[in-house]
């Protein structure tokens, strides 16, 4: 069999066994580094995907092998960084579970909807996802505890139900998920309970918190000002973590940076592994948008430059970039539009931005900025020269009018002496390049925030 079909097949295979988010993120892009006479070499990529795969899915990788071979191959995991060194990655041991009594079984609390599969991954969250799916698929074994963090409405509590939903259906573990602040609450109440009510009160507390397999806290910089918790929340750590069970933890920084914490408890959260999610790019903000709308008859009444304009008005939260939509879908319902073009969106979207630059800018204050930006004159910018720098310049302050004003076409065209064809030109110029020009992203946020200052 040709190295190309035993690969194809390989990976057909492998895919029939996983679900279609297991085997994107371990398998999709390993390649066949080799395949001799009697041994096969796979690269896996990078060491994070090398121990994953080398500690779950070498009995896989083995059976499937050995249901394409008629000879006795062997096989080996590589990544690219040990084409350098030679320094190989321990094989790890599953470790004993350890079986605690289920005195009552605990409601979840977790979000149904909100799964791995609906979760849209980019750059900014892209390493969190691939965490916390390993963590879904081997609860306890890898990283624990798992810290996700970063600022409010970037993706942290969707992933953490994520990781519960898939733990749920694919195990008979038990998970909880709470907000930090509900914790707080069933621990202070123990203290307004006495005698036998608050002995009873403190096995109901142990009960929720302890006799469980996955523990989930959400936003835990609730814990400022609440030392004592802290100390209780410390030993149920202790007791879930010696216990090998997964405890998963969230807030809006880091550990490093939460300085009303007892050194103790982030001395623990340092054990496993911290992940931080980070603002969405353009590229993911328009994808998040697409995936409100994909499949309804509404999607298909928006045009591009609608999600253009909510991703570059929004600059850093999902919350806000679903709110935008939704605001726009409920109006879509209201009024019944043919379309919804620029200018609908525009007009009804005023109220969702009027904290962001489409209040306060216009196309002399976005001229002058450009301009500045790339040490030219306003003067030069409007000019009829066309050399390529200039042209350029020209062509991204005409994108960003378009983009975060409610000026006309036809108006921005008057403001730099070109007619509206020449502004849809450029628009749709900067539009393609910024799908794979780095260096123009970069340009058009430095250009923006200088404009909002």
């Amino acid at each position: 069999m040709k190295s190309d079909e035993f690969w194809d097949q390989f990976l057909d295979i492998i895919h029939s066994k996983l679900n279609d988010i297991s085997y994107t993120t371990w398998f999709k892009d390993i390649t066949l580094e080799s395949k001799s006479q009697n041994h096969i070499i796979i690269n896996v990529g990078n060491t994070f995907r090398k121990k994953h795969i080398t500690a779950f899915y070498m009995d896989l990788i083995e059976e499937t092998i050995d249901s394409l071979t008629d000879n006795n191959y062997t096989f080996e995991i590589i990544c690219d960084e040990d084409k350098v060194s030679k320094i190989e990655t321990p094989i790890y041991k599953e470790e004993e579970e350890i079986i605690l009594p289920k005195i009552k079984d605990t409601k979840s609390n977790l979000k149904p909807e909100q799964t791995f599969d609906n979760f849209i991954v980019g750059d900014s969250n892209r390493f969190a996802q691939t965490v916390a799916l390993s963590v879904a698929e081997q609860p306890g074994k890898l990283y624990n505890p798992l810290f996700l963090y970063g600022k409010s409405g970037l993706g942290k509590t969707h992933l953490m139900n994520a990781i519960g939903n898939y733990i749920k259906e694919n195990s008979n573990k038990s998970v909880l998920y709470v907000r930090c602040d509900e914790f707080i609450n069933d621990f202070t109440q123990l203290n307004n309970r006495h005698g036998e009510d608050n002995l009873e009160a403190i096995q109901e507390f142990k009960n929720k918190y302890r006799n469980i397999d996955v523990l989930i806290i959400d936003d835990i910089q609730l814990f400022r000002g609440a030392s004592k918790t802290q100390t209780e929340f410390f030993t149920t750590f202790n007791f879930l973590h010696d216990s090998g069970k997964q405890i998963i933890l969230s807030s809006d920084s880091s550990p490093d940076d939460m300085n009303y914490l007892e050194e103790r408890l982030k001395t623990r959260f340092a054990w496993g592994l911290q992940a931080n999610i980070t603002p969405p790019d353009y590229e993911l903000k328009v994808k998040i948008l697409k995936n409100k709308v994909i499949g309804t008859e509404v999607g298909n009444l928006i045009k591009p430059e609608v999600f253009d304009y909510i991703a570059n008005n929004c600059e850093s939260d999902v919350r806000h970039l679903e709110g935008a939509i939704n605001r726009l879908l409920a109006l879509t319902a209201m009024y019944s539009p043919k379309e919804i073009n620029l200018e609908f969106a525009q007009e009804n979207l005023k109220e969702d931005f009027n904290s962001s630059m489409y209040i306060t800018n216009n196309v002399t204050k976005i001229q002058k900025a450009v301009a500045e930006y790339f040490d030219l004159t306003v003067d030069t910018l409007k000019s009829k020269k066309r050399v390529a720098n200039i042209n350029n310049a020209r062509q991204i302050a005409m994108y960003i009018c378009k983009m975060t004003t409610d000026e006309t076409i036809e108006k921005i065209g008057r403001e730099f002496h070109r007619d509206h064809s020449t502004v849809i030109h450029a628009c749709e110029k900067i539009d393609e390049e910024l799908k794979h020009n780095e260096e123009l992203k970069q340009q058009i946020k430095e250009i923006k925030e200088k404009i909002a200052n």
